[in-house]
């Protein structure tokens, strides 16, 4: 399991940002935003979902780490129920393992769509193919690079961010580390927030991206404070 094949889909579309390998699991979004260095907030998970209209196909929401996708809004913009993939659905509906799930890189049996949430960040932070990766994406640059169909707004709950961490001061001691009393948290509409159902298990669960056994020419590795960048060469 690694991180060529979504190495190998951002490469061809011309992006050459970092791709992070930690030491450790990043398959949260607790344990990510750890491992990076910044808030759990910008961490883009990736939720599964059955598509109500064709459950052969799956509809993966890529939000932000501290929004809660919510039962009627989903339903509303579906056409039905939220029902997240079983654990072998997951493989099979979206091209990636457990843990690696992505919107980089994924089968034709997937529909991905972007969170309003994610729109508070000028770049976030999703899988890159394995529980223990990930890759900064600047906002703007998102629905291309995964080709999502839509932005979609489905979540409640998000919070005011901070100050944001490059991948170049991850592992360095610098950057968010932990929630500061001071951050004033909002509800990102807070009528709906007050009603809103968190629809997945939990919503800590950031499914991450895609296997392949190919490797990149182009990549190039270095090692730094136990956190691997894998890039595209100039």
């Amino acid at each position: 399991m690694d991180t060529a094949r979504v190495r190998a889909h951002l490469d061809a579309l011309g992006f050459a940002g970092a791709i992070v390998e930690t030491s450790g699991s990043s398959a949260t979004v607790e344990l990510a935003a750890e491992q990076l260095g910044t808030e759990p907030a910008r961490i883009a998970k990736t939720l599964g979902f059955t598509d109500p209209s064709d459950p052969s196909r799956a509809v993966l929401v890529v939000a932000a780490g501290d929004a809660k996708v919510n039962g009627g809004r989903f339903k509303r913009r579906f056409g039905g129920k939220a029902r997240m993939l079983r654990g072998d659905e997951v493989p099979e509906l979206t091209g990636h393992p457990i843990g690696g799930v992505c919107p980089f890189a994924a089968n034709d049996r997937a529909r991905i769509f972007l969170d309003a949430s994610l729109r508070r960040f000028d770049r976030v932070y999703p899988a890159a193919g394995t529980p223990s990766s990930m890759v900064e994406i600047p906002i703007d640059e998102l629905q291309r690079l995964s080709g999502a169909e839509d932005w979609v707004d489905l979540t409640t709950g998000c919070r005011t961010p901070t100050a944001p961490v490059s991948l170049a001061e991850a592992g360095s001691g610098r950057g968010y580390r932990s929630p500061s009393a001071s951050i004033a948290a909002r509800a990102c509409d807070s009528a709906s927030a007050r009603v809103g159902a968190e629809v997945s298990p939990s919503s800590r669960l950031r499914w991450g991206s895609p296997s392949s056994s190919a490797n990149s020419a182009s990549a190039r590795s270095t090692e730094r404070s136990g956190i691997r960048c894998r890039s595209a060469a100039m």
